[in-house]
């Protein structure tokens, strides 16, 4: 699954856009699964599943159409992937996520300036709006063919095993064209793991510790020769 985030000013239509995106890309034939953080909360529409998450640790809904957990404390996007199943995701603010590429939607230039939405790491501001190194878009055709190409998503893990100081950094190279994904050792081959389709980071140190782990237990199973081993493991 790759990603990509929505980031702006309050009210300068990042919902919108992310709606229409969604539909675009979804017409592309792409699965499409979306992401939101607020400040302020989110209103439980089912009187029930409120009333229950005043007392329980999670509440699970169930419907003809549609389900869902909830949880009583922010768990964090990236321990939340693992349940979503898309082909891109886009991700409606969180400007704090260094560890995704992102499109900036201004129609002018903010009184605050522009770092803090972090434009290192825009592959694209939605308007019409000249920012030195970051096309303007102003189609959400045009915007869809770029999310297409650039969108990807780090671990956010920092631990630096790429030479740089956290994800941010190699994030920002990635998307000047200077770094590759396949830069992020957290994502290494000697050792992967995937939860339903998603691929996990892990710090290199435990990569190294599991894998020598594992392969010292598979030397001693019958029937054991050098090559790639598959595990499979329910958890």
């Amino acid at each position: 699954m790759r990603a990509i985030s929505i980031i702006g000013p309050k009210k300068s239509g990042k919902t919108t856009l992310g709606v229409r995106l969604a539909e675009e890309l979804r017409c592309r034939g792409l699965r499409v699964a979306a992401a939101k953080s607020t400040h302020h909360g989110f209103d439980g529409q089912d009187t029930d599943t409120t009333q229950y998450a005043e007392h329980c640790t999670g509440v699970v809904g169930l419907g003809p159409e549609e389900s869902f957990v909830r949880w009583p404390e922010n768990k964090g996007l990236t321990n939340m992937l693992p349940f979503v199943d898309a082909d891109i995701l886009l991700v409606e603010g969180m400007k704090q996520a260094g560890w995704l590429p992102r499109i900036l939607v201004l129609d002018a230039i903010p009184q605050e300036g522009l770092e803090w939405l972090g434009p290192e790491l825009a592959v694209a501001v939605y308007g019409n709006l000249d920012i030195k190194g970051i096309p303007p878009v102003e189609t959400v055709q045009e915007l869809a063919d770029i999310v297409e190409k650039k969108a990807f998503m780090l671990p956010g893990l920092d631990c630096g095993a790429c030479g740089r100081t956290d994800c941010r950094s190699l994030a920002a190279a990635i998307v000047a064209d200077e770094a590759k994904i396949e830069d992020c050792t957290s994502l290494g081959a000697d050792l992967s793991v995937e939860i339903n389709g998603v691929k996990l980071g892990i710090n290199p140190f435990v990569q190294d510790f599991t894998a020598a782990a594992i392969r010292a237990l598979l030397r001693q199973l019958k029937g054991y020769a050098p090559g790639q081993a598959v595990i499979k493991l329910d958890v």
